[in-house]
């Protein structure tokens, strides 16, 4: 059997073509894709390739999605055909020396998943075993794709350790930083966004709650405006970079008051690095850390927080198109005109 799907061959190289669709391995489960989401990873990948999630081409691509299980292999437990299930895009192997200390996300095996846009994947044995959940019946296809990349965020706000009456601030607010603007708020934070992006935004008050919106645009030096939105005028109390940009974790020292946090969650290029004040860092006792990816527990935590609707992860959908049209999806996505575009096979 075929089915239509994107495959990626080189940066700025995708195509919309008949793939062959293989039956589900032990252990494995078969998924029709009811829903895809762009991201800003895939992005990043469309742009300049992957070395983790492209391995080798041409190959699936997409990893946010949901749907309902077509095939089940064998040896599987807890799963049958028509279940309607959403897959994390990666699941840690809970065997080797970051697993056993429970530090998932560091997995030395961490096996990804990527293919999401196609109207068929087959998701891998460790993955169905660690990170497949069923989608409870009251929730839609479009709102569960949304667990992996709220995982992300889950994993990074709960190391973060925000308390209420916090004032915080996130710089960058695509996807995940206006997620971190709204679990901020539900940690009971004063939280500040700043971008560029007039869609962003008005997304940070009407889907994020944001208490005030900073546009970098007119503001080019916001740690005045940062400042003085603090209590006290001390300073943030915890700061958030969703950028990815060096330059921009370098200013985040200039917004924390003393003994603030710096969370720098943005993932800057391989090989960059930046330059930091000791003086601030240690007489000032600025923490510093920065959190990648997602764990199990995050992933489930993520997806009862979209059933209870807690996050209406619903007003992050810009349009919807066909899966033929996912190029023009992910460039408008590239270029700010776009949030997040759903997909549908």
């Amino acid at each position: 059997m075929k089915m239509k799907a994107i495959q990626f061959y080189s940066p700025l190289n995708i195509a919309y073509e008949d793939v062959d669709i293989k039956d589900p391995k032990e252990g494995e489960v078969q998924i029709k894709i009811k829903a895809a989401l762009t991201c800003g990873t895939d992005v990043k990948t469309y742009k300049r390739g992957h070395p983790v999630l492209i391995k080798k081409v041409p190959s699936g691509f997409g990893h946010e999605f949901s749907g309902i299980i077509t095939k089940v292999g064998k040896n599987v437990v807890g799963f049958n055909e028509g279940d309607r299930v959403v897959a994390a895009n990666s699941a840690p192997c809970g065997e080797c020396f970051f697993c056993k200390r429970k530090e998932y996300n560091l997995c030395e095996k961490l096996e990804f998943l990527n293919g999401a846009y196609a109207e068929y994947i087959n998701v891998p044995k460790a993955i169905v075993k660690r990170n497949l959940l069923h989608i409870p019946d009251n929730l839609s296809f479009e709102k569960a794709a949304f667990a992996e990349p709220l995982a992300n965020v889950v994993h990074g706000i709960e190391r973060t350790g925000i308390s209420k009456g916090q004032t915080v601030g996130v710089v960058g607010i695509g996807p995940i930083g206006l997620m971190f603007v709204k679990l901020a708020k539900l940690k009971g934070a004063r939280v500040i966004a700043a971008g560029r992006n007039p869609l962003k935004l008005q997304l940070a008050k009407e889907f994020a709650g944001a208490d005030e919106i900073i546009d970098l645009k007119k503001y080019k030096n916001p740690e005045k405006i940062f400042i003085d939105f603090s209590e006290g005028k001390k300073g943030l109390d915890v700061a958030i970079e969703c950028v990815g940009l060096p330059e921009i974790w370098e200013r985040m020292f200039t917004f924390v008051r003393r003994g603030g946090t710096v969370h720098l969650f943005g993932g800057c290029e391989s090989g960059t690095s930046i330059s930091i004040d000791t003086k601030r860092l240690h007489y000032d006792e600025i923490k510093v850390l920065s959190i990648f990816h997602h764990t199990p527990l995050y992933f489930r935590e993520a997806l009862n927080l979209i059933a209870e609707n807690k996050v209406p992860v619903e007003k992050l959908i810009s349009e919807t198109v066909p899966l033929d049209r996912t190029e023009e999806a992910l460039i408008k996505h590239m270029n700010g005109r776009a949030i997040k575009i759903l997909i549908k096979p």
